[in-house]
């Protein structure tokens, strides 16, 4: 069995075991957080005391309540006695000796009484914290909105079971793993990978002067001084780069890659960026899941163009600088882009506000309607063709998009300029025309185009035709470490030396993350067999991989990933245990399903193996991938019937299934069992993918068999020119 493909997570979610049986009154003990204060970090009242407007500007901002201990001034939720039934889950809200409380009686039938430590924002929505043991703290799902002051539940109109990983006493609301980090100070998840359990700190419990300048103390003994450097020990962000560094680790999707984060410090020397993956994003980068900002932003014109954070939005209140146009306007003339000739409708209206047209939104979190930062132009005509959204449909919701299309060809002409959405609408073809993938390689190493579409477009398209690899060499070069990063992971299914020769010069890369993308080329290498002039290179990239692994281990994707690391480095007893914790954190890791009963197969526990894909399958019954690995089981155990049916199986649940099809080709053309079934299987194969020169191979050899030469050589002939 092939083992599956290393999956990286961005704010994923994980599962804990919590039992609600008994009624009882929960008044875990709340550790300590503020114990751990680093020595640099000197609270935000020393800064008070020199910056007294700035810390008024920031009083009351969503960083000055991003989170507090629970009382009467910070609890904005109604506990006068207050009973409702929201989803099928009773609640209770009361106050007992100060304390605020919430009775809970779920759908299964079990009750507790839960106690309110903790606030978690203020508008439009406040969420509450409550402490369970281990460190843990978990986020209730009612939630008050301020706007409406009404109790309501995120996930709207689901029915939530207590052991699904959405409750809120499990991996998706947990607080150490999920929130901690981006609303409180020098955060320190301080998580125990033996006992799974965490020792949370932070200097100040929300987010503080020190969040974005760095600790404090140098600079205030630098301002104490008679006699001053030019070097005042603050951090502030005054480039568009050494901004992006401070405020895009919290407004990204991002994971980390190492525990030592430092303000201020390069973004790809910390995390790795979500792509605009149609996972996460629309298929043309436009916002669908949350992106916290940073990967929209950084396929705008704006940020091409330098702008920063804090051209539009005050650094330390966080609200915009101008109402309304006059925002645009600063960049814009308004001569030429606020008036009718530009947009089109009457002045004064919603519909000339710039945010508007370029700025779409989404309610998330239940009532939290935040804009997408690509800041794009409207373009009904992919909406149309591809079912994207766009700017002029969200308005005009009577209208279809083929007549929001007709009406931009009117006022702006029948051609719409080249922008990077037409390269990923494209690359999420399931099969592509030569000249459309020769398109893509073009725009892979165009660098006028955004970074992180080209980093997409790379991912979108896995390189599987070593012929196109001339496209990844020269992406290796580019100025863009996401860029660089996806090109080299391209490379892991090639030879130990081709994987060696390709990685030695990137595991000294100037960014962690490239480093990083080096190291998982050579995991499986021994430091040794390198040049001794690159040796420390490669012990140390492959200790920040290890160290990445570590760090992440909280999330059951992170024990899904360090299982993949043992297993490249062939402790499979050691893969099982992380693959299996990775399940019991949470079912719905499907990555985990594969990789675990490759594992098994390995040490030659098929009974293990096969029960683990059953359970794959009847979690997802539409997929064809648990019949696949077990029709590759039953191969290896010499059962061709069964590994027949099975592939059978997954063509018919999958019909997009090629490597089923493939397979299945292979098996009538050995031993020439049956010719013309090889064919068609072969044949259905490359009706999805062309371009596969596996596929090509395998039909040659059958053309070859069937006495058609000159149909085989002229394939062969074509494999060759492209190797």
């Amino acid at each position: 069995m092939n083992h599956h493909k290393t999956i990286y997570f961005l704010f994923s979610i994980c599962i804990l075991t919590f039992g609600c049986k008994n009624k009882t009154y929960n008044n875990i003990e709340t550790p300590t957080h503020s114990a751990h204060v680093s020595s640099n970090y000197i609270g935000s009242n020393q800064c008070k005391s020199c910056h007294e407007d700035t810390y008024k500007k920031w009083s009351g901002s969503h960083h000055d309540r991003a989170m507090d201990i629970a009382n009467a001034s910070t609890v904005l939720g109604n506990f006068n006695n207050i009973k409702q039934v929201i989803d099928g889950v009773s609640y209770h809200f009361y106050t007992k000796d100060k304390a605020f409380i919430v009775n809970v009686t779920e759908i299964d039938g079990s009750v507790n009484d839960y106690k309110i430590a903790y606030t978690f924002g203020f508008t439009p929505l406040q969420q509450y914290l409550v402490d369970f043991e281990g460190g843990k703290k978990q986020v209730l799902r009612v939630t008050w909105d301020a706007v409406k002051n009404k109790w309501f539940h995120q996930y709207k109109g689901q029915t939530i079971i207590t052991t699904d990983w959405l409750h809120w006493t499990k991996g998706a609301q947990n607080w150490n793993t999920m929130c901690a980090e981006c609303h409180s100070t020098n955060l320190k998840r301080g998580y125990d990978l033996q006992s799974d359990t965490f020792h949370t700190t932070y200097s100040e419990i929300d987010v503080t002067c020190e969040s974005c300048h760095g600790p404090g103390r140098n600079h205030v003994e630098w301002a104490s001084k008679d006699i001053k450097d030019s070097h005042s020990y603050i951090i502030n962000g005054k480039t568009q780069e050494d901004q992006l560094s401070l405020c895009a680790p919290c407004h990204a999707r991002r994971t980390k890659l190492t525990k030592d984060l430092k303000p201020g410090e390069t973004f790809e020397n910390q995390y790795l960026l979500q792509s605009i993956s149609s996972t996460y994003y629309h298929a043309d980068g436009q916002i669908d899941e949350e992106d916290y900002v940073y990967g929209s932003f950084l396929q705008s014109k704006m940020y091409a163009q330098g702008v920063k954070c804090n051209d539009c939005h005050d650094a330390h209140s966080l609200k915009l600088k101008f109402d309304g146009n006059q925002l645009c306007l600063q960049c814009h003339a308004p001569s030429e882009y606020n008036s009718p000739r530009h947009h089109f409708h009457n002045l004064d209206t919603d519909a000339a506000l710039c945010i508007n047209c370029h700025m779409t939104g989404k309610i998330y979190m239940g009532n939290d309607f935040r804009r997408d930062h690509s800041f794009r132009i409207p373009r009904p005509d992919q909406s149309a063709k591809y079912g994207t959204p766009n700017a002029c449909n969200q308005c005009h919701q009577d209208k279809s998009n083929q007549w929001a299309a007709q009406k931009i060809k009117s006022w702006y002409g029948k051609e719409r300029a080249s922008h990077f959405s037409d390269a990923l609408l494209l690359s999420n073809k399931l099969a592509l025309t030569t000249s459309e993938r020769q398109s893509l390689n073009i725009f892979i190493n165009n660098l006028e185009f955004p970074a992180i579409a080209r980093a997409t477009v790379i991912e979108n398209l896995s390189y599987l035709n070593q012929a196109e690899f001339n496209v990844l060499f020269l992406a290796l070069k580019d100025p863009s470490p996401l860029v660089r990063y996806k090109a080299l992971l391209e490379f892991r299914s090639l030879t130990p030396e081709m994987r060696k020769t390709i990685a030695v010069e990137h595991l000294k890369d100037s960014t962690r993350l490239v480093r990083i993308a080096a190291a998982q080329l050579v995991l499986d290498i021994n430091e040794t067999t390198f040049d001794p002039k690159h040796q420390s290179y490669v012990y140390q990239a492959k200790a920040e991989y290890e160290h990445m692994m570590f760090t992440n281990a909280d999330f059951p994707e992170g024990r899904l990933q360090l299982g993949d690391y043992y297993m490249q480095m062939n402790n499979v007893s050691e893969a099982i245990k992380h693959y299996k914790m990775s399940l019991y954190k949470d079912s719905l890791v499907y990555p985990a399903y594969s990789n675990l009963a490759t594992a098994y197969s390995i040490n030659q526990n098929y009974d293990e193996a096969f029960t683990v894909l059953n359970l794959w399958e009847q979690k997802q019954p539409n997929l064809g991938r648990p019949h696949y690995l077990k029709a590759l089981l039953h191969f290896e155990l010499k059962e061709d019937e069964k590994a027949i049916a099975q592939l059978q199986t997954a063509i018919r649940v999958d019909p997009n299934d090629t490597r089923s099809m493939y397979n299945l080709s292979t098996y009538y053309f050995q031993g020439e069992k049956d010719l013309s079934l090889a064919n068609d299987f072969i044949n259905k194969a490359l009706q999805i993918m062309p371009n596969n020169n596996d596929y090509q191979y395998l039909k040659a050899l059958i053309l070859q068999k069937q006495g058609k030469t000159k149909a085989a050589n002229a394939i062969f002939k074509m494999l060759q020119v492209n190797q």
